[in-house]
């Protein structure tokens, strides 16, 4: 029986074979699932209908889960604010890497060798994808 606020069993699992560098993508409910990584990428639905779950909502739990030391996010390359990216550099802190990719250049990270898990949420903002690289457990934690 697990103690801590993530008891999904196939995250679970996915992050448990997820190393220092893996990566989870938290896709939005627009993003391609079944298309938008890799054919052997665990797909774990979230999806239960518009809104629910956010991408938020499941950043919160990764966060007490595993260790992030990169984020990267989609943006529509007009240089113009994404609101959804305000609430996950708040979650993620200053010491959690950031990168902003274009449309394209974000849909290929996402079907590079390092995804370990892609987590579809039913996050109805535009742009809410987000692109987690695991860091380190450090020791005693």
């Amino acid at each position: 029986m697990l103690l801590g606020p993530l008891t999904h069993p196939g995250l679970v699992h996915a992050l448990a074979g997820a190393g220092h560098g893996a990566q989870v993508l938290l896709a939005d409910g627009n993003y391609p699932h079944s298309t938008g990584a890799a054919p052997g990428v665990p797909r774990i639905h979230l999806n239960l209908a518009p809104g629910l779950l956010d991408v938020d909502q499941v950043l919160q739990v990764l966060r007490a889960a595993v260790p992030v030391e990169a984020a990267a996010v989609m943006t529509p390359g007009r240089g113009e604010p994404v609101p959804a990216h305000e609430g996950y550099r708040a979650q993620l802190g200053e010491t959690v890497e950031w990168r902003e990719l274009g449309r394209m250049e974000f849909y290929e990270a996402c079907h590079g060798p390092d995804l370990a898990a892609l987590v579809a949420t039913g996050d109805q903002r535009l742009y809410a994808n987000l692109l987690l690289t695991l860091g380190v457990r450090e020791p005693g934690a």
